[in-house]
């Protein structure tokens, strides 16, 4: 999904509302709804306080109170005007099928009246004070409404942006000197802005509903994207009914070493749990036997090992059989930097002429090779997924440069190497080989444990294999992308359901379902989450 501005959101409106039958008072009830569905699926209250504002925002905080009305306790409505004269026309028309009379603000004295503050006493107030296209500071009342909200006590939900926040600034706010609502949750609409994805503009889930409009017809000055449940509904649509395992793609992981069993084996099992049909891991032979014991439904493949238990360069005789039948390639979780085993990698590596995932020891096969990995001819898709550290040894800077600027790291290892980069760590940048940037605001520090990499790559191996026959680069990195974002939201769920000091790797892998559910219903609900 991609990140636009304000005027671009305003002209994916304007092309949308010339159509037949559209108009701003159906976009605008189309957003009161969806405010309504966001709060309703997210939080428990029973009692409702919306803020209106004068803006854009107002009507569609006027029809959420009325949708609203219907399921809970008590609805309360502030406007902050004289009367209808001085709301926008659409807001006027939804303010005069109100059930009930808002309270009307205006002047310094409007929060202290006893409306007001039993209002304000719920446990669930709606925040639609400031419009789309706000530029910071808030004046007058509008600055006394942020005020009067930050004092509530219940649940904030912003509509758009929390009020007093500039939607194209990327400036995250706890740098800001500004006066600006605390919000719990935000929903907003069309596209995600700037500061919705870099801000860090709300403790608690962020939600896009499109309203019908599509804005992929609009530019996008900023060249980046945020990934959704979309892309996950693109990489893994519904299976058919006749659907056979060889549909569904062979994955094969080559991967572990002694003592390093675990890496292949969850890499292999990712891979099968996010839908591959067949998965063969080849391991070093004195680890084949503990591999298969982790799962069953695993294949193996035992390589000649060095006196170590790492992966011999021997092993490159075998490469042709091993590739033949398969559908993607897994390189690298668990290898050890054995030199034997780093010589194999690279002699795969440049042979193989399959989809392949780069992930840990098989990146580092590559530090001061980084040339090798360059596309020669019409190369396969690659994927690399390092972490700050690995990257770093790749392009051959410190780990603080990579951190300092970690979209242009990412971008500068995708061009170099003509492979997509999921560059991973807080906010995963996916730098496709098509030159699209993704975004990713799933994932939490419950997940910084190892083989939460392992999985990572077995996920996004699964994802490819189901698209075995695709040829667009563009659709290769959206597959990527949503690999990168299931995992990332199967992170914070298991942290939600165990604790985060207590998420394992394994947890992961058996929690996997909720997330395939959790994306599903975000297409069932045309609610798309940028993060729970």
């Amino acid at each position: 999904m991609r990140i636009l501005t304000c005027d671009e959101v305003r002209q994916a409106e304007l092309q949308v509302v010339s159509r037949p039958g559209v108009s701003t008072l159906v976009l605008m009830q189309r957003a009161g709804y969806a405010i309504a569905q966001f709060c309703l699926s997210q939080f428990k209250f029973a009692r409702v306080c919306v803020v209106c504002g004068p803006s854009a925002n107002c009507g569609d905080g006027l029809v959420a109170a009325e949708a609203l009305r219907r399921v809970a306790a008590s609805v309360s409505v502030i406007v902050l005007a004289k009367g209808l004269d001085e709301l926008a026309p659409d807001a006027a028309a939804a303010c005069s099928r109100m059930e009930a009379e808002p309270i009307w603000i205006a002047g310094d004295t409007g929060f202290e009246t006893d409306a007001a503050r039993a209002a304000l006493e719920a446990d669930l107030i709606i925040d639609a004070v400031a419009g789309r296209g706000f530029k910071p500071p808030l004046e007058g009342l509008s600055r006394k409404a942020v005020a009067a909200i930050n004092a509530a006590s219940g649940i904030v939900v912003s509509v758009d942006l929390p009020s007093g926040l500039d939607p194209d600034s990327a400036t995250p706010l706890h740098e800001r000197n500004q006066d600006v609502v605390f919000a719990h949750g935000i929903i907003t609409f069309v596209a995600p802005k700037p500061a919705h994805v870099f801000a860090g503009p709300a403790s608690g889930p962020i939600a896009v509903s499109e309203l019908g409009v599509q804005p992929s017809l609009v530019s996008n000055q900023t060249g980046l994207s945020v990934i959704t449940g979309q892309e996950v509904a693109i990489a893994f649509p519904p299976r058919p009914d006749d659907a056979h395992k060889g549909q569904c793609g062979h994955v094969l992981v080559i991967a572990g070493s002694r003592g390093k069993a675990g890496a292949a084996a969850l890499a292999g099992i990712a891979a099968l749990r996010t839908g591959a049909g067949l998965v063969t891991v080849a391991c070093p032979r004195s680890i084949q036997a503990t591999v298969s014991g982790f799962a069953p439904e695993l294949m193996t493949e035992d390589l000649p090992e060095t006196v170590e238990g790492a992966i011999a360069t021997e092993a490159s005789e075998k490469i042709e059989t091993l590739l033949s039948g398969k559908t993607v390639v897994v390189l690298g979780p668990g290898l050890s930097r054995n030199e034997q085993t780093a010589e194999f990698v690279r002699r795969l590596v440049t042979h193989c002429p399959l989809p392949l995932v780069l992930d840990a020891d098989g990146l580092n096969a590559f530090a001061g090779h980084c040339n090798d990995l360059k596309p020669r001819g019409e190369s396969p898709l690659r994927v690399l997924t390092p972490h700050p550290g690995e990257a770093a040894r790749l392009l051959g800077v410190s780990t603080k440069e990579i951190q300092a600027d970690r979209r242009a790291a990412a971008r500068r290892m995708a061009q170099e190497t003509g492979a997509c980069v999921a560059l991973k760590g807080w906010r995963t940048v996916v730098a496709g080989a098509s030159g699209e940037t993704w975004i990713n605001m799933t994932g939490n520090s419950a997940m910084a444990k190892g083989g939460s990499g392992d999985v990572l790559s077995g996920m996004i191996a699964a994802a490819l294999a189901r698209h075995a026959d695709n040829t667009s680069a563009f659709l290769h990195d959206v597959h990527v992308a949503a690999a990168v974002y299931l995992h990332g939201l199967t992170g914070d769920l298991c942290r939600d359901m165990l604790h985060e000091n207590t998420v394992l790797a394994t947890d992961l892998l058996q929690n996997l379902d909720e997330a395939f559910r959790d994306c599903e219903s975000q297409m069932d609900r045309g609610l798309f989450y940028l993060h729970r």
